[in-house]
Parts: structure tokens; C-alpha cells; sequence
């Protein structure tokens, strides 16, 4: 009678993962369309000021023309750079609007609602310093497949006496029972990694069948739930770490294109203060001043990926949102 309510609890419990399923998708989508907003907001700011910028510099060639110091060409060239920068704006603001009606579908409000709330341009949401993911026993447990693939062995195993937390795989992040985080400056190496899949992971179940032999599964459903339950926990370190590996990368992209902004900023200043003087030709003030346009833009959109590849990341590991009250929580019952 026991293993019968212990099965019936697992099965209960499956359900309540399959909710938790569809609410860390919707969260996760939730963050994925409101950081492309703030990316589409960021994109048409830029290019805005980039306007304004051009502006200037096709108001002093009209100077220059006017004076005799500079050809036509000058002229046309500045103008047609503004028009060009000019014409980026529509489809962004376009996207932009397509995404929050997407957010207002996913959180069930009217479109002018978020409207009211998200029109005035707010920052690309930026990753903290350091990245909580989880603690060894809660990283992948807390993923609603895992949850779900576990409790449904479970209902079967507890009919016939198996404690299936001995088929838990048993895994510390860098060697330490303690929260870790990731960062893109250290991430390769090895001590500072998150998860350390080969040397860091203890799994009975491909120890020499050992286990296996000592619950000697005796249906087909058993051993067929045991094999997807494998399958669901290696899926899941893969998850974690392909998006270990992407939230690092872009890291280190932005990095860069945030000095390639700073030397382009620089460099469009320099250009239009010596054409200004006469000391070198339009074509390197063009260059210069679409070259910064250009950095600027793709940093915001590698802003955006690195804010959605942290969601991904979170996602991989079953939440992560609430991991901060988590990894508390965890603190406290281990040192009662």
C-alpha cells in the first residue's frame, strides 16, 4: 500500500513538472522578446544620433562649398550618408513595436499598456559581474524535464522498493560544493569553469551496471523509463554547456567591439576636425563616420545575444531567475 501512494505521488508531482516546464518557457520567452525591444529602442537611438552627427558634418561641407573650399561632391556625399543612416530607422521601430506586441501577448496585456510603460528608450538589460547558475545537487534537478523524467521512474521503481535517488547522477561545479559563477575574461580556464562535465560527474549508472544489477528492473516499462531518463540528463549537460560555451563567446565579442566603438568615436572626431582645417579629404570622414555607425550598431545587437544567451543559459539549467533565494535557501539547510 505504501509503494502504491508513493507511486501515485510521483505521478502527481510529474504533472506539477510539466507546469513548471511551461512556465520556465514563458518566462524565458518573456525576457527573449523584452531584451530585443530594448536592443530595437538602443539600434534606433544610435542611428538616430549618428543623424544628428552627419548632420553637422554635411552643414560645415555646405560651408566649405560655399566658401570655394570644398567640391560638390562633398556635399552630395554628406547628404547621401544622412539619407542612408536616415533610412535604418522605419524598420526598426517597425521591429521594435512587433516585439512588444509579442510581450503584451506573453503577459496578457493590451499593447498600450506596455506602451505607456516602455516607450522612453531603456538600456540593453546587461548580465551582473558574476552569473549565479545553481549548486551541484540543484543544477540540473531543478530542470522541469529532468524533474519530470525522474518522478515518472520514480512512480514505477517505488512499486517495487528501488530508491531511485541511487540513479542520481552526482556532479560538482569546479570540484566545489559552493555557488560558482561565470565569466567571460576566465572562462577557459579550467579551475574557474562552471560545470566540469568529465572529471566533476559520479554516475552510478554507467558504473560497471552495478546498480542496475542490484535493482534488476523487472518490467519493460522500468527499463525503458530508465533509458530515457539517461537520455534526459546527458541532453540536459549538453544544454548547460553549449550555452556555457555561447554566453562566454559573446562576452568576448562585446569586449571588442566595445574598443572598436571607443577608436571609432575617436577617430570620426579626428577626421572631421582636419577636413574642417583643410588636412585631409572627405572620403576619410565618411569612412571614419560609418565605421562608427557601424560598431555601434553591431555592439548593440551583441549586447542584445549576450543578454539572450544568458536567458538560454538559465533555461538550460531549469530557472535561474529566482536562483539567488535558491542558492540561499540551499546555503541555509546546509548548515543546519
Amino acid at each position: 500500500m505504501r509503494r502504491s501512494v508513493e507511486a501515485a505521488d510521483r505521478s502527481v508531482e510529474a504533472a506539477e513538472d510539466d507546469r513548471n516546464a511551461v512556465l520556465v518557457s514563458l518566462m524565458g520567452e518573456v525576457g527573449l522578446e523584452y531584451v530585443t525591444y530594448r536592443s530595437l529602442q538602443q539600434r534606433v537611438a544610435l542611428a538616430n544620433q549618428n543623424v544628428a552627427a552627419q548632420q553637422g558634418t554635411l552643414d560645415l561641407t555646405r560651408r566649405l562649398f560655399n566658401a570655394g573650399l570644398a567640391p560638390e561632391i562633398d556635399v552630395q556625399r554628406a547628404a547621401a550618408q544622412v539619407a542612408t543612416t536616415a533610412s535604418t530607422i522605419p524598420l526598426l521601430e517597425q521591429q521594435a513595436a512587433q516585439a512588444m506586441h509579442v510581450l503584451s501577448v506573453l503577459l496578457g496585456q493590451p499593447p498600450m499598456t506596455l506602451q505607456q510603460e516602455l516607450t522612453a528608450v531603456g538600456p540593453i538589460p546587461k548580465p551582473p559581474a558574476q552569473v549565479a547558475v545553481g549548486l551541484p545537487s540543484e543544477l540540473l534537478l531543478r530542470r522541469p524535464d529532468v524533474a519530470r523524467s525522474e518522478r515518472q521512474l520514480a512512480s514505477q521503481t517505488a512499486q517495487i522498493g528501488v530508491a531511485t535517488r541511487d540513479l542520481f547522477p552526482r556532479f560538482f561545479i569546479s570540484g566545489a560544493a559552493s555557488l560558482q559563477s561565470v565569466r567571460g575574461s576566465d572562462f577557459f580556464d579550467w579551475q574557474s569553469r562552471l560545470l566540469s562535465i568529465g572529471p566533476s560527474v559520479s554516475w552510478p549508472i554507467f558504473e560497471g551496471g552495478r546498480i542496475r544489477a542490484n535493482i534488476a528492473l523487472q518490467t519493460a516499462t522500468q527499463q525503458e523509463l530508465l533509458a530515457a531518463y539517461e537520455g534526459v540528463v546527458l541532453q540536459a549537460f549538453q544544454d548547460v554547456e553549449d550555452a556555457l560555451v555561447a554566453f562566454s563567446h559573446e562576452q568576448a565579442t562585446r569586449d571588442q567591439l566595445e574598443d572598436a566603438v571607443r577608436a571609432n568615436r575617436r577617430a570620426a572626431e579626428l577626421a572631421r576636425n582636419l577636413y574642417a582645417q583643410g588636412l585631409t579629404d572627405f572620403l576619410t570622414v565618411l569612412v571614419a563616420e560609418e565605421s562608427l555607425f557601424t560598431s555601434q550598431d553591431t555592439l548593440a545587437q551583441t549586447e542584445r545575444d549576450v543578454a539572450l544567451e544568458l536567458v538560454a543559459l538559465y533555461k538550460a539549467v531549469g530557472g535561474g531567475w529566482e536562483a539567488g533565494a535558491t542558492a540561499r535557501g540551499a546555503s541555509g539547510n546546509g548548515s543546519s
